[in-house]
């Protein structure tokens, strides 16, 4: 055993345990449906909410709940951790956030249509290039109009008037057809019928509020309820790569700390790289690789180690596989691969225990005290020590109402944003009716010559309305909202994209 803070996983015939120091060089779950993969999901979560690191993770089976309430030791527990040597074994819940993006079974949390960007839209709203270029060109246009981009009533009305100005809009900012708006519009309609206004808006969430630790020093579990949001898988993946990408792109550079200041759970990892194209699996593995600077740890959770790129793959320090199945040459490929990512120890043939694990039981390697991999040890993982499976409605309700940060995101905020400013600016533009009888007055800017898009928009000699406008609305934007909302998702390292 090691005199550096750790967390016991389980034992084979040595203790297995994991470094805190190198939690955030990130770490792999796999394994069959039903070979424990969620156990050992909470055996770690508990282990860092107790040495005061926060959790973040998805409940994507209503089953992780549970680790907010004492568990039920039954003798076959006990007879484990004292058969794995776990001192001190004893039934104990760990401070827990409920998280869900309808609001139902916890804390909303919501991400505004600027924070999410053009890049991650696209691929939530699946366009193609074109759709995605004018997609761009409204966040574009956007930026430099000053328009706050909050919610999903706020893009609609945006496309809409990129829609009504495409011709004088296309000679600055591209080519952009009545058709292509129409089709990115049905889209937005089908994301707000799947639940996505839910998403998309304010109040949005405060990374801070993850990184919370109680009076006792136990890192919070953040735990977002994802079974019904698992309806919509790429809403799903989506949204958990914008919080991946939101904690590298705004969390200081720290370098290697004694232990992370986070650790991100990223079940059903599968679904983050599925249809991925080249350009965004690439940027993905240089956030992998360089949030860990900022302290973060990611652990992907997936059935099958394929699932997961190589070079990410090889970016994952920490590793339990579960048992395997190779009933298809896909699977035994799939085990050989498996097999393949660890040291190999010569006492047994790990692509063979791979395939005979038993259920709780899995092969554990992970860094040791000069940053190596251990030799990979087949171990049995140890019994949590809160519930396992769900909590009933009442003791979430419970839990939620003395949550630290109950009431800051209860309630939506619906505040000005291109919305109304976009109506207020078409409602100001309108000419006056005229009286019977007379002749109807054009604006002073249509009898100049000074047409309706110039009086929106300005030209080379005057500056235009909605410039005007947006220069102060721009000064009156804080520093966090005033972002500039072309940077979208994943930062700088995107924008080559």
């Amino acid at each position: 055993m090691s005199n550096e803070p750790e967390i016991l996983i389980g034992k084979g015939k040595t203790p297995q345990s994991l470094l805190l120091k190198y939690a955030n060089r990130h770490g792999l779950i796999a394994g069959a449906t039903g070979t424990g993969k969620t156990i050992s999901l909470q055996v770690l979560a508990e282990g860092f909410s107790s040495q005061g690191v926060p959790v973040f993770m998805a409940d994507i089976k209503s089953d992780l709940s549970g680790v907010s309430m004492p568990g039920n030791l039954t003798p076959k527990l006990q007879e484990r951790a004292k058969k794995l040597g776990v001192k001190n074994y004893s039934a104990q819940g760990f401070p827990t956030v409920f998280w869900d993006l309808f609001g139902r079974q916890g804390h909303p949390l919501r991400a505004t249509i600027s924070d999410m960007g053009p890049l991650l839209l696209s691929r939530l709203l699946e366009l193609n290039d074109t759709q995605e270029g004018v997609l761009n060109i409204a966040f574009k246009l956007a930026d430099d109009q000053g328009l706050l981009l909050l919610d999903l009533k706020d893009l609609r009305s945006l496309i809409t008037f990129v829609g009504e100005q495409s011709k004088e809009l296309s000679t600055t900012y591209g080519n952009i057809t009545t058709p292509t708006v129409g089709s990115i519009q049905r889209r937005l309609l089908v994301l707000e019928q799947q639940g996505g206004e839910n998403l998309l808006g304010e109040p949005a969430v405060d990374l801070m509020d993850f990184m919370r630790t109680d009076a006792n020093g136990y890192g919070y579990v953040n735990v977002l309820m994802a079974d019904k949001l698992m309806e919509n898988p790429r809403l799903y993946a989506t949204f958990m790569l914008w919080l991946m990408s939101e904690l590298f792109e705004e969390l200081p550079e720290v370098g290697d700390l004694d232990e992370p200041k986070l650790v991100f759970f990223f079940d059903e990892a599968h679904l983050l790289f599925q249809d991925a194209p080249a350009a965004l699996l690439e940027k993905i593995e240089q956030v992998v690789r360089l949030i860990r600077s900022k302290g973060i740890g990611i652990y992907f959770i997936s059935q099958n180690p394929l699932d997961i790129p190589e070079k990410i793959l090889a970016q994952l320090g920490n590793r339990l596989q579960h048992a395997l199945r190779a009933f298809t040459p896909r699977d035994q490929k799939s085990v050989r691969v498996a097999a393949e990512t660890f040291r190999p120890n010569p006492a047994f043939d790990a692509a063979k225990a791979i395939t005979e694990l038993s259920v709780g039981e899995a092969l554990i390697s992970t860094l040791q005290e000069d940053g190596v991999p251990a030799i990979v040890e087949r171990a049995l993982v140890r019994p949590p020590a809160s519930r396992i499976g769900p909590i009933t409605a009442d003791e979430r309700q419970s839990i939620i109402q003395r949550s630290p940060i109950l009431g800051k995101y209860d309630q939506l905020v619906d505040r000005e944003s291109a919305y109304e400013q976009l109506k207020a600016r078409a409602n100001r533009a309108k000419p006056a009716p005229s009286r019977t009888g007379e002749t109807a007055q054009k604006p002073a800017g249509e009898a100049s010559g000074w047409g309706l898009p110039d009086i929106l928009i300005g030209n080379r000699r005057r500056q235009g309305v909605l410039e005007a406008m947006a220069k102060g609305a721009a000064r009156s934007i804080g520093n966090t909202i005033g972002r500039e909302i072309i940077r979208g998702v994943l930062g700088s390292i995107l924008k080559g994209k």
